[in-house]
């Protein structure tokens, strides 16, 4: 399958898009806007994604350079992305001195494989027991329940008195959702580029979710897609080894670009959001799944309030991962080990709004050293300002 029978693009020509591309001629990037195939570069008006999303005027700012020339064409971008081609510009992960957290256990279908990881201590030949055993215990009425409401305190009481209660059941269906840091900053990886499985992982999977962009004042402004790339055999160990489970190298990929809130494209548009995974191996492998929005838990307003206000800030704003109600469960190789991803698998998460993010695994320790951070930045945005002088 290729990136043409998922368009990398939202299919709306008219959608608003905010990413950064990689300009090997200055050795750092661009903050661009696209509308269609047009790409426009904004590096005289904003130099930084989080500055540029900060402004109150930011739509106007982006519809007004959106009627100039442009400067790329997308498909040529995606292109060389996807080629990864270091003659030529790329894009890249369309958020930069964003804080990017997430939260974990935000649909009870990824709630009860959380459950069963940490009941098998990440012993993938136990999976399928446990999942039937706790299936068995939790029936189907705990999908009805709202998270920290009395029917969750009593469905707690009783999993609790079966021994059965775990610490992902209490974020899932317990007063406050789980946010954690997910990678620093200028980390995330883009459309094309490889995410990485550390070598000693033998237990992991993709997580297609949908990640909110938001402002340091906590506003909402647009919308990504991302994959959380996760270590199950690593975190079903012990909960607090979650760093080590979901902090590697290119283990956080978002894009293709932000797609800006607006009249038409509303935070109501992706409550319904269906987001597609494809995985495709060298070894002829494939993998379907489905993150249904409509499924969550919790709305977004609330996870996004318990990541930012008066108990905490974050000045550049952040890009938070919601979630994800995927969990694989088929086999790959032996019956009853589950999937997990080998390197070279194309991972495919795609959105009628928000397009597709397209990236190939890779071990994480093989992969190019991540060498840029924000002294470069700094250093190449003094560049960028006193050429302009």
């Amino acid at each position: 399958m290729s990136h043409r029978t998922l368009p990398v693009l939202p299919a709306d020509p008219d959608a608003l898009l905010v990413g950064r591309v990689w300009d090997p001629s200055l050795g750092g990037p661009r903050v661009v806007a696209v509308r269609g195939v047009d790409v426009y570069d904004l590096t005289a008006v904003a130099g930084t994604v989080a500055e540029l999303l900060e402004r109150d005027d930011r739509l106007s700012i982006v519809a007004g350079a959106c009627e100039g020339e442009p400067t790329w064409d997308a498909n040529d971008l995606v292109d060389a992305s996807l080629a990864q081609a270091a003659d030529r510009p790329t894009l890249l992960a369309p958020i930069d001195l964003q804080v990017v957290k997430a939260c974990g256990v935000t649909f009870v279908d990824s709630m009860i494989e959380r459950v069963i990881e940490e009941r098998i201590s990440g012993d993938p030949t136990r999976a399928a027991t446990a999942r039937a055993q706790v299936a068995e215990a939790l029936g189907g009425e705990i999908s009805a329940i709202r998270p920290g409401s009395p029917e969750a305190l009593r469905a707690k009481t009783i999993l609790q008195q079966q021994g059965l209660w775990s610490q992902y059941l209490e974020v899932g269906i317990g007063p406050d959702p789980e946010v954690f840091t997910k990678a620093p900053v200028l980390a995330s990886v883009g459309v094309g580029a490889h995410i990485g499985v550390p070598r000693a992982s033998h237990w992991n999977n993709p997580e297609p979710e949908l990640v909110l962009i938001v402002s340091s004042r906590g506003e909402m402004v647009g919308a990504s897609l991302g994959n959380d790339v996760n270590l199950r055999d690593v975190e079903g160990r012990s909960a607090l080894l979650l760093g080590k489970a979901k902090d590697n190298n290119a283990s956080s990929a978002v894009g293709p670009f932000i797609r800006l809130f607006t009249a038409d494209f509303t935070l109501d548009t992706l409550r319904t959001e269906e987001i597609l995974l494809h995985v495709t191996g060298t070894d002829g492998f494939h993998l379907e799944g489905r993150n249904s929005l409509a499924r969550i838990s919790r709305p977004f307003e609330e996870l996004v309030a318990a990541t930012v206000g008066d108990h905490h800030q974050y000045p550049d704003g952040f890009a938070l991962y919601t979630g994800t109600l995927f969990a694989p469960t088929a086999d790959r190789d032996v019956a009853g080990q589950g999937f997990t991803h080998k390197p070279g698998d194309v991972v495919r998460i795609h959105s009628e709004h928000l397009g597709t993010l397209v990236n190939t695994v890779g071990i994480a320790e093989e992969l190019p050293r991540w060498t840029f951070g924000l002294t470069q930045l700094l250093r190449h945005l003094i560049a960028l300002e006193t050429t302009a002088r």
